[in-house]
């Protein structure tokens, strides 16, 4: 399967948030709700991340690396300061290939950090991204080449 994910970093788009946001189980995007927004951000058992160079340099190895180990074919990928789009065909499902993704991308970043003892409860590591993200199905080679273009000219 082909796919287009996109995920954010941790505390960079909250729940309630004024530019919209996903609800689970609930179709399309919520109306802003800025006292969900404000309860999400005081429920953070951390400080919202903000990529820098160097940081956006790793995730960036990271998922070429992965992709590579996978046989996963990586059409497009871009990682930005608070989110980060990946467009790769491979074998498996979205949710599996999302949870590699971010997992490998977390440890690595953790790792160069220094981040050796537990922080966040979740698997000893900081949290570097929001949990989930967004996964769409590209079924057409129209809607590949359109993803591509989005990812890295319109980015």
């Amino acid at each position: 399967m082909t796919y287009h994910i996109i995920w954010t970093t941790y505390g960079t788009w909250l729940p309630g948030d004024r530019r919209g946001w996903v609800q689970k189980k609930k179709p399309g995007i919520q109306d802003p709700d800025p006292k969900r927004e404000e309860g999400a951000r005081i429920t953070m058992a951390e400080s919202a991340i903000v990529l820098n160079a160097v940081q956006r340099s790793i995730v960036d190895e990271t998922i070429h690396t992965h992709c590579e180990i996978r046989d996963w074919s990586l059409h497009a990928l871009n990682v930005r300061s608070n989110h980060v789009h990946v467009v790769l065909t491979a074998d498996r499902a979205a949710d599996d290939v999302v949870r590699q993704l971010k997992a490998w991308c977390s440890r690595n970043l953790s790792d160069d950090a220094g981040l050796e003892t537990q922080v966040a409860a979740k698997a000893g590591r900081r949290r570097w991204f929001t949990e989930g993200g967004e996964a769409k199905v590209i079924d057409s080679e129209e809607y590949l080449e359109n993803a591509i273009h989005y990812v890295m000219e319109l980015q």
